[in-house]
């Protein structure tokens, strides 16, 4: 008799990903908890990870599911074919790129059903709720299989949120979100309540808390963001000249990339900040940590961008405040989730570039403020964001899934 523990597919839209971490982190726990994963990435990725294989997804597997596969399904499940074309020409998509990531999990499904047949999974689990689930939707369509996904910020918001969303959950086993942001969105969408598990992401070793700089002059500035409109770079430069402009001595960091360096970096130059604030580029996560030794205040100032896109709790908040490094944010999302105002951190509007220099200055000249802010911070970290406990929650959710 086969004593092997139950297979769980987890299927990803790219993974391992630098800007991801948080998932490696996931995995990570998940493995040391003894399950037996096997790990998918549908658009990029693939390799090999902690000594699992990642399986990518080769696009040319395509071609004999559109000559051959969906020829086949249309005979052998007609109304599973029918349901998915009626869908794609009865609705309209919120974005091309949303369209096209629907495709992609449903070409998955397509082209990998038999193989995954051959050991069925216990449980299939989308890390997001746009092409892993929509594969997840399809197998369980086909097979029965059970599925779950996550539900996070950029499903939920960007353009309205993914174009099948509503149909995927209704029949997914849970639903995993991070924030109580999600959850109350989700359950407005009529997500019903029982099926949300709010698990956050996590910490697998909690860095050394660094002493408090004193004095902190010249102040010592960190923003790790993709460089991508909801972050609020436009804005946070702003908040650098008005710096400048009422005289407060700073350093700042930028780290991470994306489509507007260029365009940020003009604007930098244009506001007098070329001496100011450095652009670093995507940096590898040793190098991120030193940046953060390095810090005395970490700058988050998300948006809604007019994709409707937005944040829900980055995860270099939480990493910054275990470090021992300040944090300022804009209250847009689930940061204040983390950042409580005059407890764990401050919260500033990025368009009152004076509340920041209000708040800055404060951070950089009140020892008993920013000690007290640390202390809370890094509190508030070891009870909500240690990856061992919330991961544990999620392995009672896959192991009740698969009973």
């Amino acid at each position: 008799m086969d004593s092997s523990p139950p297979t769980i597919a987890l299927l990803f839209t790219t993974f391992p990903k630098t800007s991801e971490t948080f998932l490696q982190r996931d995995v990570a726990a998940l493995q040391a908890k003894g399950l037996n994963l096997k790990l998918y990435s549908l658009w990029g990725g693939g390799g090999e990870f902690r000594g699992l294989p990642v399986r990518s997804f080769p696009k040319w597997r395509l071609i004999p599911l559109f000559l051959f596969e969906i020829p086949w399904q249309c005979v052998r499940r007609p109304r599973l074919v029918r349901d998915l074309f009626e869908g794609v020409f009865t609705r309209v998509a919120p974005s091309w790129l949303n369209f096209w990531e629907n495709m992609l999990g449903a070409g998955f499904a397509g082209c990998y059903h038999r193989e995954l047949r051959e050991n069925p999974p216990a449980l299939v689990h989308g890390a997001w709720a746009g092409a892993p689930a929509t594969a997840g939707w399809i197998l369980w369509r086909m097979y029965g299989w059970p599925y779950s996904c996550g539900a996070h910020a950029y499903d939920l918001y960007e353009h309205g949120g993914d174009w099948w969303l509503l149909e995927k959950l209704r029949h997914a086993r849970f639903i995993h979100t991070s924030t109580d942001m999600g959850r109350r969105e989700l359950v407005e969408r009529g997500v019903p309540a029982g099926k949300i598990v709010c698990v956050r992401r996590g910490l697998d070793t909690f860095p050394a808390f660094k002493p408090l700089r004193s004095p902190r002059t010249p102040l010592r500035l960190l923003c790790i963001a993709r460089l991508v409109p909801k972050k609020g770079l436009d804005h946070q430069l702003r908040i650098y000249a008005a710096l400048k402009e009422a005289g407060l001595a700073f350093e700042a960091r930028v780290v991470g990339d994306g489509p507007l360096r260029v365009e940020l970096e003009s604007m930098a130059a244009a506001l007098g900040l070329d001496g100011s604030v450095k652009f670093l580029g995507t940096l590898p996560p040793p190098q991120v940590w030193e940046q953060l030794a390095w810090a005395d205040v970490l700058l988050h100032t998300g948006v809604v961008a007019a994709s409707g896109d937005r944040d829900g709790l980055p995860n270099v908040i939480p990493e910054a405040m275990a470090a021992g490094v300040l944090v300022v944010t804009s209250p847009i999302s689930a940061t204040t989730e983390a950042i409580s105002q005059e407890r764990t951190g401050l919260v500033a509007d990025v368009d009152l570039p004076l509340a920041w220099v209000v708040a800055l200055r404060r951070l950089a000249e009140d020892d008993k403020s920013a000690e007290s802010f640390r202390l809370a911070a890094r509190r508030w970290v070891e009870e909500n964001y240690d990856a061992h406990k919330n991961t544990a929650r999620l392995v009672e959710c896959f192991e009740q899934t698969m009973k």
